[in-house]
């Protein structure tokens, strides 16, 4: 059985300068029970690592805007104004990497491998400090592996092993982040005794989850906005 915490006792143990992976895609499978609970525990220096930033107002956004953050590794910032004005102002150190390369390095440090090589950046900024190879006539950028001290992730179920399961667009970069963090707190709007949830459902196997957390914030009800 995974301990059964409150939100304010699963994120005890994170300290000021942790690096913080939080999987969701736009606000949408974002921990806000867990994240919430981390803002009030006045956690600052953060070195978050995160698909996006989300809304101002929303989900991992908050963290950003509410000067929780140090340092940035997303693929996207585009919808959080602060967050770029953070960049802009260095206040806020920030790496962009592309999506796919985003995730593939965050699976090469769960899976154990010494990063991943891809065409991706290649003529770009993004090859700039980072070694090339040539493989059969074709140049690729070593990508370093990505993990983390901590990851929240979001479940609609979870049982009391931890297997959990995410629907649809929640379960952005969750896996991976559940792989490649040291320390996973889970986040589920139901947890059900063992044997309740139905194997065939499970997307995130209990063997990656630290702890468990009970939400007690609704998910937002989250449009694009223009």
């Amino acid at each position: 059985m995974k301990p059964i915490l409150t939100a304010d006792k699963a994120v005890e143990d994170i300290k000021d300068g942790a690096t913080l992976m939080v999987a969701g895609f736009m606000g949408c499978g974002n921990a806000f029970t867990l994240i919430d609970a981390l803002i009030n525990k006045g956690a600052k220096n953060l070195n978050l690592i995160t698909s996006d930033t989300a809304y101002p107002d929303v989900g991992v956004g908050r963290l950003v805007c509410q000067n929780r953050a140090a340092t940035l590794t997303a693929s996207h910032i585009g919808t959080n104004p602060v967050s770029g004005a953070k960049m802009n102002s260095g206040e806020m150190k920030v790496t962009l990497v592309p999506q796919g390369t985003f995730a593939e390095r965050i699976r090469a440090k769960g899976a154990g491998l010494g990063g991943v090589l891809t065409p991706t950046g290649i003529g770009t900024a993004v090859e700039e400090g980072k070694q090339k190879l040539n493989l059969g006539g074709k140049d690729y950028l070593l990508e370093l592996p990505l993990g983390a001290d901590f990851a929240f992730i979001k479940a609609e179920v979870a049982d009391k092993y931890g297997n959990a399961f995410l629907p649809g667009a929640t379960k952005n970069m969750a896996v991976v982040m559940a792989m490649a963090a040291d320390h996973v707190i889970l986040e589920a709007e139901k947890i059900v005794e063992p044997g309740e949830l139905d194997p065939d459902k499970v997307t995130i196997p209990g063997i990656f989850v630290s702890a468990i957390v009970k939400s007690t914030l609704p998910a937002a009800n989250l449009q694009l906005k223009a």
